[in-house]
Parts: structure tokens; sequence; C-alpha cells
């Protein structure tokens, strides 16, 4: 008997630290003080916050700053094209998933709730990047800039498609800066 129950414990043992091939992979480490500034949205899958029967988010942008008690600071702003273009903003706070690298972070517009944050591609200079989430229910496609030029937006889809998402429902952003 107790020779089964190590043999149990040594499978479950070896079985925790296995990465789980049906959830995305993040990338290896995220450069927090790069990352931080400013990212324009250039397409997601819809999401509740800013896809629904009253809002429709455009010109989306996602500004991370450092904070004083070492958190990162969220900014969510966005045009509602279903209310004049009236302006909406969220604020929250992220902090880095320990053992990540700072590649998967934690998300609070709504203290006590939390989301997931997950940096899956990653440009090598940060032009761009790909955060998604577990699940795949959510996923944005950012850029330094309003506009990603093709060869790189082509790069950033791979990488979501790599990862498992379905891009049938994508939406491409409009940005009034273009």
């Amino acid at each position: 008997m107790r020779r089964l129950a190590l043999a149990a414990a040594l499978l479950l043992a070896g079985c925790v630290g296995a990465p789980d091939p049906t959830t995305p992979q993040p990338v290896p480490a995220v450069d927090l003080q790069r990352y931080l500034g400013t990212w324009h949205e250039v397409a997601r899958l819809p999401m509740w916050a800013q896809d629904s029967a009253s809002v429709s988010c455009e010109d989306t942008t996602a500004t991370y700053t450092t904070r004083p008690d070492g958190r990162i600071g969220v900014l969510n702003r966005c045009l509602n094209a279903l209310d004049g273009n009236r302006p909406r903003a969220a604020e929250g706070q992220a902090y880095a998933v320990e053992g990540s690298n700072n590649a998967r972070l934690r998300v609070s517009f709504f203290w006590p709730f939390y989301g997931n944050y997950w940096v899956i591609g990653l440009d090598p200079d940060y032009r761009w990047a790909v955060v998604g989430e577990p699940s795949r229910r959510w996923l944005w496609v950012l850029s330094r800039t309003p506009k990603l030029e093709q060869a790189e937006f082509d790069k950033a889809l791979g990488i979501a498609r790599a990862n498992g998402y379905d891009l049938g429902p994508l939406r491409i952003s409009r940005q009034q800066r273009e």
C-alpha cells in the first residue's frame, strides 16, 4: 500500500511542473520599463467592457505607468462610437505574477477582482505586443503607433493562432489618428 501511495505521489509531483499545452504560452520575459507607456489597440476579440449594446470602443489606448507602491498603473481609454464618440476611461492597477519574468500580469479595475493579462507575443523592439489570457476569450494586438504595418500585424496574428486563438470574431480597431 505504501508503495502505491509513494508511486502516486511521485507521479503527481511530476505533473505539477509540466507546462499545460492547452493554455497560451507567455513570452519568456518582459522588461517592464520598456513596456511602460502608451499602446494603441490595433485589433481585439470582442469583450464585454468594449463591445455591448451600448458600448463600441474605438480609438482605444492603454497606458501603463509605475506606481509608488511598486505596482503598475493602468489607464484604458476609448471613444464610444455608440454614444457620439464620448470618451470612456477605466483606471486600474496590475502586478507581475511571481516567477513569470513579468510576462504574466494580474490586472484589476474593480478591487478585489483580478484578471489575467498574459503577454504572448512581443516585438524585440517593443513596437507591438499580443496580449491574451488562459481561456482564450480575450485577445488584444497592441502597437506603439495607431497603425501597424501589415507584415508586423500578420506576425502578431500568427502568434495568436499558434496559441490556439480563434480569430474569426477578431475586430480591427478604428484609430482616428490613422
